[in-house]
């Protein structure tokens, strides 16, 4: 009878001295690497607006934007990630003996792709709630001007809203800003979705 062989669960210090050497990026979650894919030229482009928006929205607060290089640790779950946009307010706080992963991040943002989606809307975002400094949450879509913002209510329950059309504009709480969906989505060309599946018939070629 084969005996299955242990996963080899890694240490904090063995994935960081990886991920400092490798050409890509990766999760880390229970001691076990995951390697993220590169995303579309819109993912991209749509990620890069938020991020000079949102710079460009801040000059007068105590805030910073970042794009997706700056590496984040959760504290609560382990969790090692790579958020599209992150917004830290006031000084970075890093992980012990880091100059390059921080805890503090106010607000993240996740660019939405097929691949991605479930995991950003279900079980990255119980995870992101359990960060202490963490009050709002952006998904945007790639496939019309939407954004979805969640919100961190003093009850610890989190409000959705979400705003759609290059016309409209988001206000963000805890920022005291408002971003335009113009901005966030100029340059974007999304692709028009198909009303209902195409069904091909019986004997047709």
């Amino acid at each position: 009878m084969a005996v299955a062989r242990p996963i080899h669960r890694m240490t904090e210090a063995e994935y960081l001295a990886i991920e400092r050497a490798a050409p890509f990026k990766s999760e880390c979650f229970a001691g076990e690497m995951f390697a993220i894919a590169g995303g579309s030229a819109m993912h991209s482009l749509i990620a890069v607006n938020l991020a000079a928006e949102l710079r460009a929205k801040l000059k007068s607060r105590p805030c910073d934007a970042f794009n997706s290089d700056l590496r984040i640790k959760i504290e609560a779950t382990g969790l090692y990630t790579y958020p599209d946009v992150s917004v830290v307010c006031g000084p970075l706080q890093y992980v012990a003996g880091t100059n390059d992963t921080i805890l503090n991040p106010v607000l993240l943002v996740e660019v939405l792709s097929d691949s991605t989606e479930a995991y950003d809307r279900g079980e990255k975002f119980q995870m992101y709630r359990q960060i202490p400094s963490f009050k709002e949450y952006v998904l945007a879509s790639q496939r019309l001007p939407r954004l979805e913002h969640f919100a961190r209510r003093s009850n610890d329950e989190w409000a959705l809203r979400t705003v759609e059309g290059r016309d409209a504009s988001l206000t963000l709480p805890c920022l005291e800003v408002t971003i335009d969906l113009n901005e966030v989505f100029a340059g974007v060309e999304f692709e028009p979705l198909p009303i209902r599946p195409q069904v091909q018939h019986r004997g047709s070629g």
